[in-house]
């Protein structure tokens, strides 16, 4: 059996599965306890929207500080020392906020989970490199994506459950940040066991030795730079719209019930579950540039279903209109998955392994540029655009996503 036709299984292995198992527990945790940081901190814990906003703020500036020296960190000491440094840093933080009473405390907690944030992102890419052969990167990296939304996901659910109607929901989102905490150890130490051996560490000894390409010199290679410029555009246009912009298109806009805007982003995640099996062998025909720029192709598509039920309004029947907000959410997941079997292989043949912690970290700073730009921009185009006029604006997003992508596609043709 050729490696193309194994299944994900074999073509995967176990070292790799086993991290993915601790990735969802750890991303589970995150989802426990994220969307309700700034309530406890503000409301709960009684220190007001100045101290939320300071711990966010304060993991911001430690996760920006933090990847930029993490990057070339993991390029001499190797991916897994450094990611199981920022899982560890990311276990304290969370560890931290459970018992804080006091805005110092807070702001501490903040920049310790920033700083593992940072840490974790530049070291990632080289982590999961390390667990699967080259033959399955691309099925790695669409699974390690569909194991973030899936553990951020789920782990929303289980806090909710947890929280309604609780009697003390102070002391019970302090027991939730207990168990992120816990739930970043055991991906700390599977990391730290990815670390590499015999010839491998050898090469990694060399590496460090030479020194190894720069931040300037990766981003004067015109490929690396458009790939750089197109994660920071795919999280603009893309992965915040549908996470921020959209759920408030559809229920100010477009007067979609919240139990209906709630169905569209669970659809879209279990689109990403579904998908990834029936689309993996085609996937991996394709070019990563091109599969690279059919994500945005694909999301153009999206938000057209998304106008297409603005524009069916009272006309058709309710099915019709729900329908196409269901396909835009299957068709959107359908793009994620094209980025997401394709940007990191890219970003790992473009950098060579003796910068792959600095090429990380360039893709964990654009990624953060666009998640933080993202959701602004979204919320301007809804003040001052109707529904139609803001699905719109959302495709020519997409069409500039992919304008890039193109360009990143003959650059990479023409050699």
């Amino acid at each position: 059996m050729t490696a193309d036709a194994a299944p994900p299984r074999e073509v995967l292995g176990r070292r790799f599965r086993l991290l993915m198992g601790c990735l969802l527990l750890s991303t589970l945790g995150n989802g426990l306890c994220f969307p309700f940081t700034a309530i406890y901190v503000s409301e709960l814990l009684g220190l007001g929207s100045r101290a939320a906003g300071g711990y966010f703020i304060a993991m911001a500036a430690a996760s920006f500080a933090a990847a930029l020296f993490g990057g070339p960190l993991a390029d001499r000491a190797g991916p897994h020392r450094v990611g199981a440094l920022g899982a560890a840093a990311l276990a304290v933080g969370y560890g931290m906020l459970a018992p804080a009473g006091q805005v110092a405390l807070v702001l501490l907690s903040g920049a310790c989970v920033g700083v593992g944030f940072g840490l974790f992102y530049a070291s990632i890419v080289g982590v999961v490199d390390a667990a699967v052969p080259e033959s399955g990167r691309r099925t790695a990296f669409s699974v390690r994506h569909i194991v973030n939304n899936v553990g951020i996901g789920a782990g929303s659910v289980v806090a909710g459950l947890a929280l309604t109607g609780a009697q003390a929901p102070v002391g019970t989102l302090r027991w939730l940040y207990v168990a992120n905490a816990a739930a970043a150890v055991p991906l700390m130490a599977v990391i730290w066991a990815l670390r590499p051996s015999g010839e491998a560490a050898r090469g990694g000894e060399k590496s460090e030795e030479a020194g190894g390409p720069t931040y300037r010199t990766l981003l004067r290679g015109r490929p690396m730079a458009l790939l750089v410029l197109a994660q920071a555009l795919f999280a603009i246009v893309g992965f915040t719209q549908i996470e921020a912009t959209v759920p408030l298109l559809l229920h100010d806009h477009m007067g979609v019930t919240l139990g209906w805007v709630s169905a569209v982003v669970a659809a879209n995640s279990f689109a990403l579950v579904a998908l990834q099996p029936l689309l993996r062998r085609r996937l991996e025909r394709l070019p990563e540039t091109v599969a690279l720029a059919a994500g945005p192709v694909l999301w153009v598509a999206a938000f057209g279903c998304g106008l297409g039920a603005v524009l069916a309004g009272d006309a058709l029947s309710s099915v019709v209109r729900y329908g196409l907000l269901l396909a835009f959410a299957v068709v959107f997941a359908a793009g994620e998955l094209m980025y997401s079997s394709a940007f990191y292989p890219l970003l790992l043949r473009w950098s060579g392994e003796a910068a792959v912690g600095r090429a990380s970290a360039l893709a964990s700073l654009a990624w953060n540029l666009g998640t933080a730009s993202g959701p602004p921009l979204g919320l301007l185009v809804l003040a001052h655009a109707s529904a139609t006029g803001s699905w719109v604006a959302l495709a020519v997003g997409a069409a500039a996503a992919f304008a890039v992508a193109g360009a990143l596609h003959r650059r990479a043709a023409g050699g």
